[in-house]
């Protein structure tokens, strides 16, 4: 019997064949064997409700390919602040870069890739893709079907000046699957509920900047049975980034349920940008 692991591999090998792209492994100098060119590094932001280890299927496959990957920890703090960490990453990134975001994490590489020139095509994995001015909280209640706003339980932590005003959002664990991750075993959304790192109610409503969408190429992978973007949302957003888009019936952690299906997006960014 094929194990999960090895049908993945097949997967995103039928994917590179298919991209006319190179199926060898990367060797120490992050090249594939067999090509004179390194392959760009994939960042990977994770949103709020999540942490990088969502990714972790989709960072197999892309080694595999012979990509660099890291998957930063996102501070999910404030936008601004979350950019400019995010930012300050891909400073440290020589070369090409494709940057890809999901849920939140899509606000966040919108304001992040401003001024890298170095970043080469933006994915959009169930996330957000606001234009300026335009917060996560709002483009999700612009179109009807999120099932967030009912599922969170505010908790209060204490600011720099010392004042208990922060808010972070965090899903409840009764409502943590429905909402977030239908598609995935009860097991693991369980221990996905109990690790979750919550959101601000900060970073949620506070409003993007320019958007680097209008400069740099996007792709867009559309979950239709996203319970926490609507999927009209979805395309809404993408359409007016001008995103080359896919869907597949998937919950909100597509990059998670459906790893494959996103590192295609990602291979798909990779050859018409290379």
């Amino acid at each position: 019997m094929t194990s999960p692991r090895r049908l993945l591999g097949i997967l995103v090998a039928g994917c590179l064949l298919a991209l006319g792209l190179p199926t060898a492994p990367a060797t120490a100098t992050g090249t594939a064997t067999g090509t004179a060119t390194a392959k760009p590094t994939v960042v990977l932001v994770h949103g709020a409700f999540a942490d990088a280890s969502g990714f972790n299927d989709m960072i197999t496959l892309l080694q595999r390919a012979g990509f660099p990957v890291i998957a930063p920890a996102n501070p999910l703090r404030d936008v601004a602040g979350d950019a400019a960490y995010i930012s300050s990453v891909l400073d440290t990134i020589p070369g090409p870069i494709i940057l890809a975001g999901h849920s939140y994490g899509g606000i966040v590489i919108t304001n992040a890739a401003r001024g890298h020139d170095n970043v080469k095509a933006l994915v959009y994995l169930g996330a957000f893709a606001p234009d300026q001015g335009e917060s996560a909280l709002q483009l999700a209640g612009r179109f009807p079907g999120s099932k967030l706003g009912e599922a969170l339980l505010p908790r209060h932590y204490p600011l720099p000046d010392g004042t208990m005003d922060g808010v972070d959002g965090y899903i409840t664990a009764d409502k943590f699957r429905e909402v977030f991750a239908a598609d995935l075993p009860a097991a693991k959304t369980r221990q996905m509920a109990a690790t979750q790192r919550p959101g601000s109610v900060t970073g949620l409503s506070d409003g993007s900047g320019a958007p680097a969408w209008k400069t740099i190429p996007s792709w867009y992978l559309i979950p239709t049975r996203d319970n926490v973007i609507p999927p009209a949302a979805q395309r809404f957003m993408a359409g007016r980034a001008g995103s080359k888009v896919r869907e597949i019936d998937s919950s909100h952690v597509v990059m998670t349920s459906h790893p494959a299906a996103a590192t295609a997006v990602v291979l798909s960014a990779y050859a018409a940008t290379r």
